[in-house]
């Protein structure tokens, strides 16, 4: 008897149909729900943990929020893996070349395990420089090193699961992700808010240690379940680490080749960022504790709630844009940007709102401090209208990179960040004395900047002209965009 299809088998081709030929507001909008509510969850924890830092110390958020840079750059680190390979499965899914796609994914994922462990070593010997770059005070320096050097086991695991979610969303698979990472972000969030504060008659609290050792714990779990689906192949997309696929020298220079240039964008882009916070972080350097750092750490985690749906709708437009232009559809992969971008302004207006109108709410219900209010509440309410052309700006970026243009990204964000955000940041801060809300200046005009050379470039750039196909091996032909 002919085997039974399984569901995964059936349900496939009808992705790829409706991914290709259907409605595609409904499709942009069907492939993104399913990141923004495991973004969402993601943002829990971020939240979170701030909210539970909160309650110890202004030095505790602090740490807690360096981490979150910290961690930051080790999924640019990921991204050398995670963008070549989310363009490469899309692009050879759209074209209907399994094989190809499995054999980037298998190496993708064996890559993934060599960085996760290079990354926790080289966190765990470097941890005191972080606060030490920075300037912060030792007694900073030193529970943000603890709260380092836990975290960074984590990242043994994590690697596996960013870089798991890459291949799969690739395929145009973004439910399966939701549910592991989704899994992950709420046991994440039980852990750490029974760690922090103990049970009482069982454990004693750990304080902002508890909230690292949560996260490592949580991860952990997830890499386990990402690695059994991509074992199992439920997708139909099946990837397993191994030393044969490390050994594919072909896929592995076909990922970095795209890859390597969006890790240099983002790996940029982080050291603009520390160099940003260096400068707010010498605005109460005449203190015990610096609230203005902790206002900015406690709006980093609160801004997310713009930064992940954004992330959400340009992932979206990033897999439609390489399957269509697998499937030889340019057309279809340039409105699909579009579409996307229409939608998460939606979302940047109402963020925009909420944040003009509840500043002061927000920063009183995320620290204790009055003074980390005083700093931050104000600048955020003044600043709000950014939130607009920051959605903008990263769903055209993660749209030129789904079609393999990571090059022009790379140029446009570091000339932003270093020419615009640090030199008006500075001056605004410093040379000016606003304070924080002359720091955050910069960074408002840097993504407003931003989004509109973006939007040209998509609509103008080299991405979409005919010499610009993915790097191929001899296995397949490359389809080119008309």
């Amino acid at each position: 008897m002919p085997d039974t299809p399984d569901a995964a088998s059936i349900e496939q081709p009808q992705l790829e149909s409706r991914l290709l030929y259907g409605d595609l507001r409904r499709q942009v909008l069907w492939l993104a729900l399913p990141v923004l509510a495991e973004q969402l969850l993601n943002y829990a924890v971020g939240l979170t943990d701030t909210f539970l830092s909160g309650r110890i110390s202004a030095d505790a958020t602090s740490a807690v929020g360096i981490g979150a840079y910290v961690n930051w750059l080790v999924e640019i680190i990921f991204a050398v893996i995670g963008a070549g390979t989310s363009a490469l499965v899309a692009r050879h899914w759209g074209a209907r070349e399994r094989d190809a796609a499995n054999r980037i994914a298998s190496c993708a994922l064996a890559l993934a395990l060599v960085l996760g462990v290079l990354a926790a070593a080289t966190l765990y010997a470097f941890a005191p420089a972080f606060g030490a770059a920075l300037g912060l005070k030792p007694h900073v320096n030193e529970v943000t090193t603890r709260f380092l050097r836990i975290s960074c086991i984590g990242h043994l695991f994590s690697s596996i699961c960013f870089i798991g979610g890459s291949v799969l969303r690739g395929s145009g698979q973004m439910r399966v992700p939701m549910v592991v990472l989704g899994c992950v972000s709420v046991l994440n969030v039980v852990l750490t808010s029974t760690l922090v504060f103990g049970v009482k008659g069982i454990t004693d609290g750990w304080g902002v240690e508890g909230i690292a050792v949560g996260t490592v714990i949580a991860r952990s779990f997830g890499a386990a379940l990402m690695g059994v689906v991509l074992a199992t192949g439920r997708t139909q997309l099946r990837a397993s680490p191994s030393l044969q696929a490390l050994r594919d020298w072909e896929s592995v220079k076909r990922i970095l080749r795209i890859g390597a240039p969006a890790a240099c964008d983002g790996l940029l882009m982080w050291l603009g960022h520390m160099t940003f916070v260096r400068i707010i972080a010498s605005l109460g350097s005449n203190t015990d504790e610096n609230p203005a750092l902790a206002a900015h750490m406690v709006f980093i985690q609160v801004e997310a709630v713009t930064y992940l749906p954004a992330w959400a709708w340009g992932t979206a437009a990033a897999t439609m844009i390489g399957q269509c232009l697998g499937a030889n559809l340019p057309d279809r992969a340039r409105q699909s940007a579009h579409v996307a971008a229409r939608q998460v302004c939606v979302l940047g207006t109402l963020v925009m709102l909420l944040f003009y109108f509840a500043s002061g709410q927000i920063y009183s219900f995320m620290h204790q401090d009055p003074a980390v209010g005083a700093f931050g509440a104000p600048a955020l309410a003044a600043l709000a209208w950014m939130e607009v052309p920051l959605v903008i700006a990263i769903v055209y970026t993660a749209s030129i990179r789904g079609a393999g243009d990571t090059v022009a990204p790379l140029v446009i964000n570091c000339a932003c960040v270093f020419g615009i955000r640090l030199t008006v940041g500075a001056l605004g801060a410093i040379v000016l004395d606003l304070g924080l809300f002359g720091a955050w200046l910069g960074m408002a005009v840097d993504v407003t900047v931003r989004a509109i050379v973006f939007s040209i470039y998509f609509r103008y750039g080299r991405w979409s002209r005919p010499h610009m196909p993915l790097p191929h091996d001899e296995h397949s032909e490359p389809v080119h965009p008309a």
